[in-house]
């Protein structure tokens, strides 16, 4: 599997970035490591990886969007006054949380939740890609200069 996912290159890491950031539990730091040890591009793995990534949080957070109601209704059990208090707090505080979208375990639930509960989708953009980015670089610098020892 491992030689597939490296022989498809930029590919495989578009559509690993992709799976792993909707709610499948997936990693694609291992893929955007392995590239750069192969001499990929560390500018273009970072951006494939970052832009597949993005993509995944939006899919999570359009099943928010659309499937909100379905979600505080019947999977949630929210009423309409719970409903009125999280949105307040979570537009108030909460979705500087999406920074975060990029941590294991708690990052796609950060993005249906932001879906849910309406944040726009310029502020969403915004935190959710610079996360992710912030994740890439951060990884790619350190596996250049840990491979540079």
């Amino acid at each position: 599997m491992h030689d597939w996912l490296t022989s498809y290159g930029y590919g495989s890491l578009f559509l690993l970035s992709f799976l792993a950031s909707t709610l499948i539990p997936l990693g694609s730091e291992w893929l955007l490591i392995a590239m750069l040890l192969a001499k990929y591009d560390p500018a273009q793995v970072v951006a494939v990886a970052t832009v597949g990534n993005y993509l995944g949080a939006l899919t999570s957070y359009a099943i928010g969007l659309y499937g909100g109601e379905f979600l505080k209704v019947r999977v949630l059990r929210m009423d309409e006054q719970t409903t009125r208090r999280a949105e307040r707090l979570y537009g108030r505080f909460g979705s500087l949380s999406l920074l975060l979208s990029w941590l294991p375990v708690v990052g796609d639930p950060l993005c249906l939740v932001g879906g849910v509960l309406r944040v726009g989708f310029f502020r969403f953009s915004l935190l959710v890609f610079s996360g992710k980015l912030a994740r890439y670089a951060a990884v790619a610098w350190l596996t250049i200069k840990g491979a540079s020892i």
